[in-house]
């Protein structure tokens, strides 16, 4: 058995770690992580997706070859983490010896953990596993549009005994939005905006489908979604430089308005208090 232990360091930390621990590669690029294995130890791939401060994405396809424990220390940031299973079995306790739960294929859980005791993650050699994690800081230099969510992932997903899981069966809305998060072709800033505009709206369609009025909450939060990443589209779309070589100054606001359907205001335009 292969016993590897997470400290509290942060991204790049973790994934240095991860590196050595299975000889791996690590390609960083912008907010994004690929570590390829191809060892002893291991092979697949974990891939990743860092907002500095906020949210964060992991994904792990990988093949162990002997049975894994990863111990995790909780984080200062207190992240609420939601766990998606696409293939094999995952196995979490509250310490190594803690009582073990599984989340199975097409099953998610929900983990937070503010104890002194880490949280254990198993696998068993030679069976594929897939799985994504999202997750959330709920404390320290959270930005002012996210303090309402935090407050809604505290309420829902915190204790005071500081451990808190939940596993339920995959939401199938949900598990859309990640396979449109993998298979984003944009590149650059683009590619960033909607990313971040997915992981959104994930961690929004948790709270609601952890809530009360979960059936009158969950409808109107997909629609602001797919409303919020077309817009992006649409804009990433625009041709400035058609723009620019095509209009003269005093002309700008009519193909803005026309072709792209966007307003347009002068750069002094007064706005209103």
């Amino acid at each position: 058995m292969k016993k590897l232990y997470l400290n509290t360091g942060g991204f790049d930390t973790i994934f240095n770690d991860l590196k050595d621990s299975f000889d791996g590669e690590l390609v960083v690029n912008n907010n994004e992580y690929t570590l390829n294995i191809k060892s002893k130890w291991a092979r697949g791939t974990i891939k990743a997706v860092r907002f500095e401060k906020e949210m964060s994405y992991v994904n792990f396809d990988l093949v162990f070859n002997n049975d894994v424990t990863l111990s995790i220390e909780s984080l200062p940031t207190a992240p609420v983490f939601f766990a998606y299973c696409e293939k094999g079995t995952l196995t979490h306790s509250f310490g190594a010896n803690g009582a073990q739960s599984k989340v199975k294929m097409n099953q998610t859980a929900v983990l937070n953990n503010t104890s002194v005791i880490n949280s254990v993650l198993s696998f068993e050699s030679h069976k594929p596993i897939q799985f994504s994690l999202v997750g959330m800081p709920t404390i320290a230099s959270v930005k002012e549009e996210n303090v309402q969510m935090v407050s809604q992932l505290k309420k829902r997903f915190t204790t005071d005994s500081g451990q808190y899981l939940y596993i339920g069966t995959k939401n199938h809305k949900i598990a859309e939005k990640l396979q449109e998060l993998t298979n984003i072709p944009q590149k650059g800033i683009v590619r960033s905006l909607l990313q971040k505009s997915i992981l959104n709206s994930i961690l929004e369609m948790e709270i609601a489908q952890h809530s009360y009025n979960y059936m009158n909450t969950f409808e109107p939060i997909m629609n602001l979604a797919t409303r919020q990443i077309n817009e992006i589209k649409r804009i990433s779309s625009i041709n400035i430089a058609e723009v620019l070589n095509t209009a003269s100054r005093n002309f700008l606001p009519r193909i803005f308005k026309e072709k792209y359907h966007l307003s347009f205001k002068p750069y002094n335009q007064k706005l209103a208090s």
